[in-house]
């Protein structure tokens, strides 16, 4: 319980910052122009949603260990991730960005757009990303049936399985490295397993160490 209530108020600070910045441009940048500023950029950005921020959140080590950075905001779809890559990813210099999208597309939060256009803005996040020297790697959207901020919403768990399949598809066919955590996490019913979710959506923190390991091999794959 503990970690949901963590969960609801991160999301709920996010909400509300929208109000004023509804691409969360100037959620990361007082840390950009002090990344710029000293010319300490990272190795790896990875940029997503809450499921990316929760993840710097219970695992800071994991990213300062690494010298990685997180650039995860909670409720963003992909329109909003695509918005601010320039600024949350390209400026920082990374040599690779991990790109996780798609959940709250699915979801239909702020600025909802189709399965089809998700897939488009993640492959317009890559080609960005190499024309600025930077290597992207997909990841698959993580396991998820049903959500509990959008339960009228059916089929939850197949249309995410489908636009990881499009993904899967597109990077195999670019030579760009695809991070499949889907089928390492999701149970039979396409979800996030108790054991692994508080709320069947967002990996809980031993979920991600899960995730840790096959990003890593990833990366090292990638770079």
């Amino acid at each position: 319980m503990k970690k949901l209530a963590i969960i609801i108020i991160l999301m709920t600070m996010s909400i509300f910052g929208f109000a004023q910045d509804w691409f969360g441009s100037n959620v990361y940048k007082a840390d950009n122009e002090r990344i710029i500023a000293s010319k300490d950029y990272p190795e790896v950005v990875f940029i997503g949603n809450s499921i990316t921020e929760f993840w710097a959140y219970f695992h800071p080590n994991f990213f300062t260990d690494n010298h990685f950075c997180g650039r995860g905001i909670s409720g963003q779809t992909s329109t909003q991730m695509l918005v601010r890559f320039t600024d949350d990813v390209v400026a920082l210099r990374p040599k690779a960005v991990v790109i996780m999208a798609g959940t709250n597309d699915v979801a239909h939060n702020e600025y909802w757009v189709s399965p089809e256009q998700v897939v488009e803005n993640i492959k317009t996040m890559c080609n960005i990303a190499k024309a600025n020297g930077i290597v992207p790697i997909i990841s698959s959207i993580p396991p998820c049936k049903a959500f509990p901020w959008r339960p009228s919403i059916q089929n939850v768990g197949q249309t995410i399985l489908d636009i990881n399949n499009s993904l899967k598809e597109y990077a195999s066919a670019n030579a760009i490295v695809y991070v499949d955590y889907h089928s390492a996490l999701a149970d039979e019913q396409l979800g996030l397993p108790k054991t692994m979710s508080d709320d069947g959506c967002h990996p809980n923190a031993d979920t991600y160490y899960i995730m840790e390991e096959l990003v890593l091999k990833a990366i090292q794959k990638a770079i």
